[in-house]
């Protein structure tokens, strides 16, 4: 590998490395029966809490679903989900978990 390469290499592995994992002692929540709604089937909010785990993690902390509104969830996933590789539909699958439904 020539210098520039590994300067460039070693820059991408410091900025992957900076990126916390850690989404806390509790975890996100884990939807029951009881949790589904007319908006949001149970299967539609495990593959929302799997979606959100999986991409959102990868780079931050997950935050608890319940600290933020519905409008403030919108707000997020608006501004976060074209940094990801979900779909419209995925991200109204993540929607719905962090919004338990709504």
């Amino acid at each position: 590998m020539n210098k520039a390469t590994v300067i460039i290499f070693t820059a991408l592995l410091i900025i992957l490395s900076s990126c916390s994992k850690n989404p806390g002692s509790s975890g996100p929540y884990v939807p029951t029966a009881a949790d589904a709604t007319a908006n949001a089937t149970l299967a539609e909010l495990q593959q929302g809490r799997t979606l959100y785990i999986n991409s959102c993690e990868a780079c931050h902390a997950l935050p608890n679903p319940d600290d933020y509104t519905a409008g403030g969830w919108s707000s997020i996933l608006g501004s976060m989900a074209p940094r990801t590789s979900l779909s419209s539909s995925q991200v109204s699958l993540v929607y719905k978990y962090v919004t338990r439904g709504q």
